[in-house]
């Protein structure tokens, strides 16, 4: 497959479709040189995107948080998604909209003279963890740590909070897994790179509280079919030492989905009923 920036089709920039290979930015944008840049990851199934207003909703909840007002609505941001798709005929998609700090009158941190950008991407993209979505994916603990909010605005989707991800998804790799677990500032479990963590033991589950990690749009949908399946939910605090008590794991995002996790560093965990219940009840839903 060509590279992301060598294809045919058609992206969404400021207001208007370019061809895909025209979608430029200068190399003194402000979000290349300082992480002003918040972004959205989508699924589209059948047509539909799945709970896609949400995620404008929350993408212009994040300009807010980075001080950077995205000059959109949220109405107008689902009409650009829903372009896209129809401009490049995709039914079944991910879709990216990613928010930025353009070139402009500042070239220092401070950047109130440089306008917002926005720009929407869609394509096909299968299983995000391969065939480990069906036998339980294999993850790596990071040695790096979720931060503190104090530090950063950990309920805001944005890039430079995903730089120790970056780090450690290559770290996870070159052992030969699909992904790595983060603990947070004060050491509790935290969540992957790029997804929340589940765990389940004695028929309830568990799941980190979201006190200093996005907390996902996938995770909150799980979350809500669990209570609606009658399941206990605990939203707490996880201790490291607690893995090996759990009996099965999964993670949930947009472009994991519900994926299995058979391994974390020593432990062990089924891919279970439970596990494969909300997995294919999730694939249900949002085909529906």
């Amino acid at each position: 497959m060509a590279g992301y920036d060598d294809r045919d089709g058609f992206i969404w920039m400021d207001g208007a479709l370019v061809d895909w290979r025209a979608a430029k930015v200068h190399i003194l944008t402000h979000a290349l040189h300082y992480a002003s840049s918040v972004f959205e990851g989508e699924r589209c199934y059948n047509g539909k995107i799945f709970k896609g207003h949400e995620h404008s909703l929350r993408l212009l909840q994040s300009g807010e948080l980075l001080d950077m007002p995205i000059p959109w609505t949220a109405d107008q941001i689902d009409a650009a998604k829903e372009a896209v798709l129809q401009a490049n005929g995709l039914t079944d998609a991910y879709v990216r909209a990613v928010a930025f700090r353009g070139a402009g009158e500042e070239m220092g941190v401070a950047s109130l003279g440089n306008p917002v950008r926005l720009a929407i991407a869609a394509w096909t993209w299968g299983a995000y963890y391969g065939d480990a979505k069906f036998k339980g994916a294999k993850l790596d603990i990071a040695k790096w740590k979720r931060p503190s909010p104090e530090t950063i605005p950990t309920a805001a989707k944005a890039a430079g909070l995903y730089m120790i991800c970056t780090m450690s998804k290559h770290a996870a790799m070159a052992k030969g897994c699909s992904d790595a677990l983060f603990m947070d500032f004060r050491g509790f479990v935290a969540e992957a790179t790029g997804a929340n963590i589940f765990f389940v033991k004695d028929g309830e589950v568990h799941t980190p509280l979201p006190d200093c990690i996005l907390n996902g749009i996938t995770r909150q949908t799980v979350i809500g079919m669990l209570r609606d399946m009658q399941i206990k939910v605990h939203e707490r605090h996880i201790l490291p030492e607690e893995l090996e008590g759990f009996e099965q794991c999964w993670l949930t995002g947009t472009a994991a989905e519900v994926t299995p996790v058979g391994e974390i560093g020593p432990y062990r965990f089924e891919v279970g009923d439970l596990t494969r219940r909300v997995a294919t009840g999730y694939e249900q839903l949002v085909r529906s």
